[in-house]
């Protein structure tokens, strides 16, 4: 029985990251002020709707308070300009207070006399009062203030909001009831409420349009050095890392930029010697392999024929071994760890090196001179540097010539050099001498059997210690190698 293929769904999460993903850092950002800017408005737009509302509240319970207050008052001490005393007839009592006020707007002032359960009969002021259906229009509203036994409250309609406030009139004689009432309409004051309300949403709005336009441009500016770097990391191949960054500024973009470019320009030195590394290899190694393979298929049986193949295949693989570790010692020296500086007395150092090169052949060896400092140093590096140096005077100088060795500090600047006394370097060959594979076209008799590898790892020796090589012409004739590496000793 074959089962039926399944689909298996893709899940929400995997989705939701791909989609997070694609978002460029310029929409989250702009996003994120958007988000915190329409929940600061929104709260602004809110508080201000409350506190104005609140407002509304106090003023019309001061209103209420104020008139009932009034209308007590004028109760306990009001005199009937009738009679000269005080008011006998409910009625009478609250077309006179009424006739002395002058409400607000929103405010209604109505005496109610009537009996328990009865609906009420009223005194007003006849003016206008802006809205759809004022108390005095409305029996079952004020039936039910008339007989509610609170003082103040609230009556709900569909036509609006009523708060009230009721001053009960003591019985004058038979059943009859009387009561001042003070109604207040909050509706209008509530709808200009909401329409402030509105009007801050609106421009809250505008606002963010604005911050939307202004924020993508400026975010747009910021990122630009980054979204430089993404576009140059995406472009470069190993053929190519000439692209740099623009600066602009100090900021933290700014730093981002030049530690790109830093990146670029280590990547660019490092592929460099990489490729130069392959080429020399491929250059210098393959005459050897040729000379090797050419022997090797011309070798016949005869013994002596044999002995000397191998003698001469030997000689040159050993040649070819010296050439790889020379082009990887080179290649180290790109490396950060290719040099251990530590304290070392310059004096001794000096020392040691001598010592060491007089085994190199039979030269007039001198010590010339020595600095007592201490100085920050790769012991092992200088010293490999000096008796490369002083093999190249070997090489270059007759039995019995000097070679002196020295070092000296002058101020804040150390040297270390080899200076023999054969016949110099030529002004032509000095340009090239330092460089890889390159030996000059008259340097020195043409007596080296080396690849040219020597005075290349002398240089990079000396740059690893923020100084460099330099060639003088010696005193009497030849030539002087000096390692100058400049600030460093106490």
């Amino acid at each position: 029985m074959t089962m039926p293929p399944t689909t298996t769904a893709a899940s929400p999460g995997t989705t939701a990251e791909r989609v997070r993903r694609r978002v460029s850092a310029r929409v989250r950002i702009l996003l994120w002020l958007l988000l915190v800017m329409a929940v600061g408005l929104v709260s602004v737009a809110t508080t201000t709707r409350s506190i104005l509302l609140r407002d509304v509240d106090h003023r019309a319970n001061g209103l209420l308070a104020q008139e009932a207050g009034e209308f007590a008052n004028f109760e306990e001490r009001g005199v009937d300009p009738e009679t000269g005393r005080p008011f006998t007839d409910p009625s009478r009592l609250l077309r006179e207070f009424l006739v002395r006020q002058y409400a607000d707007p929103d405010e209604e002032l109505i005496g109610l006399v009537g009996r328990a359960g009865d609906t009420p009969a009223q005194i007003i002021q006849p003016r206008e009062i802006p809205v759809a259906v004022p108390l005095h229009e409305d029996a079952a509203a004020r039936r039910r203030i008339f007989d509610s036994p609170d003082s103040t409250g609230t009556v709900d309609r569909s036509s609006g909001e009523i708060r009230w406030a009721k001053v009960a009139v003591a019985r004058a004689g038979g059943e009859t009831e009387a009561a001042f009432v003070v109604a207040f309409h909050p509706g209008r004051q509530q709808a200009a409420v909401n329409e402030e309300f509105r009007i801050l949403l609106a421009i809250s709005g505008v606002a963010l349009l604005l911050t939307t336009g202004i924020g993508w441009a400026v975010a747009g500016r910021i990122l630009k050095p980054v979204r430089l770097v993404r576009t140059a990391a995406a472009q470069l191949t190993e053929q190519d890392f000439t692209r740099r960054i623009p600066v602009h500024g100090h900021d933290d973009i700014a730093a981002l930029a030049e530690t790109f470019n830093a990146m670029l320009d280590r990547l660019e030195r490092a592929f460099a010697a990489q490729r130069e590394f392959v080429d020399d290899a491929g250059h210098e190694l393959r005459t050897p392999i040729t000379i090797v393979r050419g022997h090797l298929e011309l070798m016949g049986d005869d013994p002596a024929e044999r002995e000397e193949t191998i003698r001469l295949v030997t000689d040159e693989l050993d040649r070819m071994s010296r050439i790889v570790e020379d082009l990887l010692l080179l290649a180290k020296a790109e490396r950060p760890d290719f040099v251990a500086p530590e304290p070392v007395q310059l004096a001794e150092l000096t020392a040691d090196v001598y010592v060491k090169a007089r085994t190199l052949g039979e030269r007039d060896w001198q010590l010339a001179e020595v600095a007592d400092v201490e100085a920050e140093l790769d012991a092992q590096r200088i010293t490999q540097a000096m008796v490369q140096l002083a093999q190249n005077a070997v090489q270059y100088t007759a039995p019995g010539q000097a070679v002196r060795i020295g070092s000296r500090a002058d101020g804040t600047a150390i040297e270390l050099y080899v200076a023999d006394s054969g016949c110099g370097v030529q002004a032509q060959d000095a340009e090239v001498i330092f460089e890889r594979f390159r030996r000059g076209t008259s340097r020195r008799g043409a007596r080296g059997s080396g690849a040219g590898l020597g005075l290349s790892i002398v240089r990079a020796i000396a740059e690893a210690h923020g100084g460099r090589v330099r060639l003088r012409a010696t005193e009497g004739g030849g030539a002087t190698f000096v390692l100058a590496l400049g600030e460093g000793h106490t």
